[in-house]
């Protein structure tokens, strides 16, 4: 993985994800958090999931719709803050549904309540990881000696 730039790092965390959660305010401003499906992106500033259009979730995001999506995978874990918005492209939907997506989703891309939940990202903080090996490695050396442990790169990205 390469470390040189920031956002490509992020990007590289971020794909290696299955799973993504995503954070936002109810009706009472209580944080709630939802597991959302991975997508691929271009860019990590701008990302998105699909969703029934007639979930509270996509109600308590478009009464408030700051976001946190939070992902984790062997490569390293990324929090990303932005805000959230129902956008129409039938286009995009189509393009993102897989098979994994009809497991989750009643109807197709085609159904009035499929939708895209477009995320638009701030800033992003991320940590790298080494690897489990590596880390497993890093954990032993230090506790044999007066070294510490290395866990990877960590910074903060505006996006």
């Amino acid at each position: 993985m390469s470390h040189d730039d920031p956002k490509e790092l992020t990007a590289e965390i971020m794909r290696a994800a299955r799973i993504a959660a995503l954070t936002y305010r109810d009706d009472q401003g209580r944080l709630v958090s939802t597991p959302m499906g991975t997508q691929d992106f271009e860019d990590p500033a701008t990302i998105y999931f699909i969703t029934e259009k007639d979930s509270d979730k996509v109600r308590h995001i478009t009464a408030n719709p700051d976001v946190n999506v939070f992902y984790s995978s062997n490569e390293g874990y990324v929090s990303l803050s932005g805000t959230a918005a129902i956008v129409e492209d039938p286009q995009r939907l189509e393009e993102l549904w897989g098979a994994m997506t009809d497991s989750f989703m009643e109807g197709g891309p085609e159904d009035p309540n499929s939708g895209l939940l477009e995320v638009r990202a701030d800033t992003a903080q991320y940590w790298s990881s080494p690897g489990k090996a590596a880390m497993v490695v890093s954990l032993i050396k230090a506790r044999l000696s007066d070294e510490t442990t290395d866990l990877g790169d960590s910074g903060i990205v505006d996006l």
